[in-house]
């Protein structure tokens, strides 16, 4: 049973969430089933970067206890979501010759072709996470999936290379061995996210999700069933509440109810006699004043001004790969700021691409919480886990789509484990 647990470990700044499944073997083959979710307030993270190891690994452990009691099993090994503004993302090639005598292209070239487009020069500050082969060409042959059994002379492949911040890395690896937990890999949270939002014909057409976290806001963009791009902007939901904070005169956790129950993206729904008295959310933020009326215009008019800023970035970085209002399939938004009022809508106006709210379509769930978009990132993670192990058994590649943080944080467990007495 221990064997057979995947869990997934997203910790975000403003909340650590672990979801655990189970591999089951039933009459209809091998099926990942979802045993529970937690979540815990977060510290020690700001912006998905570890700014106090001690505060994080006490956060880290919370989750893992409160984990472990809901299933009843102890949880030994995590796949980790990685998410921060320091995200590098870049295009490499990697040409070679095809080994054999008859010219028949084995796994060992596509290994090669795959390490040569790793021989790119990376900041000495910064360190591969991933390496995504996005398609092939055998000679002149160009957009080739999978190469091998086929038959030419030059094996050239494109892949994308997404590089995090060392120094990012290894705080956070380092926040999670102090808990005892063995990490599987890091994975770009979006990446993870998209496994279960995002169907295989979705991302054949050209989809991308939008995570909206409470202080970034990543993106990944696919086409043709791969990664196309991926990126993270700096900008959350809590800079929208910090405005609504700013424009009301008002304290940050009233914002906070006022953005959630009264407030909306878009403010030409309201005029300006829509008003609203919210002394009785005030009250139950215990702060003592008689009558707070606030009119909804002024308030959907601070949001707005906020989500279109995130959009507009977002769409700087579909135009980067020349993909702005080019994507059939659409855009998919999750994450906590996913859940204000109308912002679909300004979803679809700004980015001129049909958008909706992301669902799990991927995962068969039994229990209706994690279908939230909050634990959309940390369900990902184990249906990346599970897809994972199961490529390993079966595929004649031994790359996974990822996973080239393997050798940094083989180093530092080991120097890690060097440190404890």
């Amino acid at each position: 049973m221990k064997d057979n647990i995947i869990a997934g470990l997203d910790i975000g700044s403003t909340s650590i969430r672990l979801v655990a499944g189970q591999k089951k073997v039933n009459e209809s083959g091998e099926q990942l089933q979802i045993l529970g979710a937690v979540t815990v307030p977060a510290e020690g993270i700001n912006r998905g970067v570890v700014n106090s190891i001690e505060d994080a690994t006490s956060a880290i452990s919370a989750c893992l206890e409160k984990a472990e009691r809901l299933i009843g099993v102890p949880i030994t090994n995590v796949w980790v979501g990685i998410n921060g503004p320091n995200l590098k993302c870049e295009k490499s090639q990697g040409v070679v010759a095809v080994g054999r005598s008859d010219n028949e292209i084995t796994e060992d070239d596509v290994n090669r072709a795959v390490e040569a487009a790793q021989a790119l020069s990376v900041p000495p500050n910064y360190e591969i996470l991933h390496v995504i082969p996005v398609r092939f060409a055998v000679d002149n042959q160009a957009d080739i999936k999978d190469p091998i059994g086929m038959t030419g002379v030059r094996l050239e492949v494109e892949t994308l290379i997404i590089q995090g911040l060392s120094s990012q890395i290894k705080n956070l690896t380092k926040a999670i061995y102090r808990t005892s937990l063995e990490i599987e890999d890091l994975v770009l949270s979006p990446l993870a996210a998209a496994e279960v939002v995002i169907g295989s014909k979705q991302k054949e057409l050209g989809a991308a999700l939008i995570n909206i976290g409470s202080s970034t806001t990543s993106l990944a963009v696919f086409e043709e069933g791969e990664l196309l791009h991926a990126a993270v902007i700096p900008i959350g939901s809590e800079h929208i509440t910090a405005d609504v904070a700013i424009g009301l005169r008002c304290p940050i956790n009233l914002a906070e109810r006022i953005k959630l129950e009264y407030g909306s993206a878009r403010s030409d729904k309201f005029t300006k006699k829509d008003e609203v008295d919210v002394s009785d959310l005030a009250k139950e933020e215990n702060i003592s004043e008689d009558s707070i009326v606030i009119s909804k215009k002024y308030v959907a008019e601070i949001i707005e001004a906020r989500v279109e800023e995130i959009f507009e970035k977002i769409d700087n970085e579909l135009k980067k790969i020349d993909r702005s209002g080019m994507l059939p399939a659409g855009v998919f938004l999750i994450g906590a700021g996913a859940k204000l009022n109308d912002l679909v809508e300004v979803a679809k106006n700004k980015l001129r691409l049909p958008a909706c709210l992301g669902t799990n379509q991927n995962v068969p769930l039994a229990l209706d919480k994690v279908s939230d978009v909050n634990y959309l990132t940390a369900l990902g993670l184990v249906a990346w886990g599970n897809q994972l192990t199961k490529r390993k058994k079966n595929s004649r590649i031994s790359w996974p789509s990822g996973g080239a943080a393997g050798k940094g944080l083989e180093q530092v467990k080991d120097w890690f484990k060097s440190l404890i007495p």
